[in-house]
Formats: C-alpha cells, structure tokens, sequence
C-alpha cells in the first residue's frame, strides 16, 4: 500500500513542499542566448526550404555569433551548469548539422539524387557525433598538457557548418555556373563531415592571449572584418571560409611541433630533472601564457 505524503511532522508542524529557487538574470542570459542560436537555425532551415539562400546563410551565421557568445558569457558570469552544456550541444546539432544540410540540399544535393541525401545525412550525422565527443569528453578527468588546450580535436561544428556552405556562399558572390553543381558539392560536403569527425587538431580561440602590442592590429583587423561583412557580405565569408582552410595544415604543424618539443624535453634527464623548458621554447612560451592566466 502506497503510504500518502504527510502533511504534517512529527511535532504537527505542517511540512512545506520544497521549493523551487528562482534563477538570477545572470543564470539565464547564457541559456537566452544559445536558445536564439537555435531560433536562428531553424529560421535557417525555414529560409532554405522557401528557396531564400541569403537570408537562410544570414541566419547560420547569426546563430553562430550567438553560440560563440554564450559560452564566454556563461564563463565570465560564473553561470556554467550541465543543464546549459546539453542544451548548446542540442542548439548545435540543429543550427550547425541539420539546418545547412537542409539548406544544401534544397539548394544543390538534391540534384544528386541519394547521393546528395547521404552527403546531407552524413553533415547532420557528423556534427551530432562530434558534439557526443565533445560532451564526454567534458565529462572525463583527461589530463592534457597547457598547450593541448589551445586546440580542438576535428573542426567545431560552426566551423564546419560554415565551411559546408561556403561553395553556396561562393555562388551568391560570384553567381552560377561556377560552383553550384551536384558533382562538386557532394564530395565538398562529405569531406567536411569527416573534418568534423576527425583527429585533426584545429586551433581554438578560447585560450589565445594577445600581447599588449598587438591589440591595435587585432582592432584594426576586426574592424575590417566588420565593414567588410556589411558592405561586401558574401565576398568577405568567402575569404574568412577560405582562410579557415588555410589555417587547418598550420594548425597541424603547430600542435606537432609543440608535441614533439614537449617530448624532447621529458626525455631529456637534465631537462626532467629541472623541470622547465629552455626560454624561447615552443612549450615555454604556453607554459608563461598559462601561469599569466593563473595570475591574473
């Protein structure tokens, strides 16, 4: 027999349900701001089913200024939760693997036929398994080197989903017949599916410290990137999108070269013994970046 829930306690004081504790604006405003992500990712999909590419473009990078602002908010208001983690993984998938397989697919993919049905499925697929992998990866105590946190492993999923539909940002630049074919597309998007997926490593903004002396270049550089996204929009995605790609062998080659310079150095015994990287060094130059960040 079910016992019913008493009301009263044992001294015929009433018992108060517990209660639900209000959250601060604080709490909220990263979790708004990834559910706008979202919004603007299924306002994606809606816009390339319409056949509207540019304002459907317009809305994935929309959604991707929010996600990269509501983790950065959330870490600089102290309001991480699990809660928060899982939802921006659910706001990705759809804003970052569903909607720009959807838009490609009406746009080109469907062309192909299957072929361009599995390239879409593969994107989508691709971008909820590296999203898995990202989250059980935070749920792991991995112990990684400093260095090794200035990288993610494969291409984040906005990355990839900018790549993905950079040859139908290409075409509202340049106009068709260049890059709007099935046959180039497909084995475009499938490529980058297995970027998202891969062990590449990929440089990761999250723990670049710029010197003092370089922050007017870094303003200047921004502020061109921001005049060139409003006057000349699909030009200047293009040449980001392209440089992106550019920087993915440069990523390699640096995370290898730290790699190797961090083993060199702890099989070195005298090194090993000391227990500091020669000045100069790849490794000494991450570990002074980590122990500036500590201290401030």
């Amino acid at each position: 027999m079910v016992r019913p829930p008493r009301v009263f306690g044992r001294r015929g004081r009433r018992v108060r349900p517990p209660r639900l504790r209000g959250l601060t604006v604080n709490k909220l405003l990263p979790n708004v701001l990834t559910l706008l992500a979202l919004a603007s990712g299924m306002t994606a999909m809606r816009f390339g089913l319409e056949g509207r590419f540019e304002p459907a473009v317009i809305a994935i990078v929309v959604a991707a200024v929010f996600d990269a602002l509501d983790g950065r908010i959330a870490r600089l208001l102290n309001a991480q939760s699990k809660f928060g983690e899982e939802l921006d993984s659910l706001s990705d998938v759809v804003s970052f693997g569903v909607a720009p397989a959807m838009i490609l697919y009406v746009w080109v993919l469907k062309d192909a036929g299957t072929f361009g049905w599995i390239a879409a499925v593969l994107l989508g697929i691709c971008a909820a398994l590296r999203l898995a992998r990202f989250n059980t990866a935070l749920g792991m105590a991995v112990e990684k080197p400093a260095w090794a946190y200035n990288y993610f492993t494969g291409v984040p999923a906005p990355a990839g989903a900018g790549l993905a539909i950079l040859p139908l940002i290409a075409t509202l630049e340049l106009g068709t017949g260049i890059f709007d074919h099935s046959w180039l597309v497909v084995p475009w998007v499938v490529a980058i599916a297995a970027l998202m997926v891969s062990a590449l490593p990929t440089f990761s903004l999250k723990g670049l410290r710029i010197p003092p002396r370089y922050v007017v270049f870094v303003l200047i550089g921004v502020a061109a990137i921001s005049a060139g996204l409003v006057s000349a929009p699909w030009a200047t995605l293009t040449v980001i999108g392209i440089a992106y790609l550019g920087s993915l062998p440069l990523s390699v080659k640096h995370y290898e070269r730290l790699r190797d310079e961090a083993e060199r150095l702890s099989a070195t015994p005298a090194d090993a013994g000391s227990g500091a990287a020669p000045a100069g060094s790849p490794v000494a130059t991450e570990a002074a970046a980590e122990d500036g960040a500590a201290r401030s």
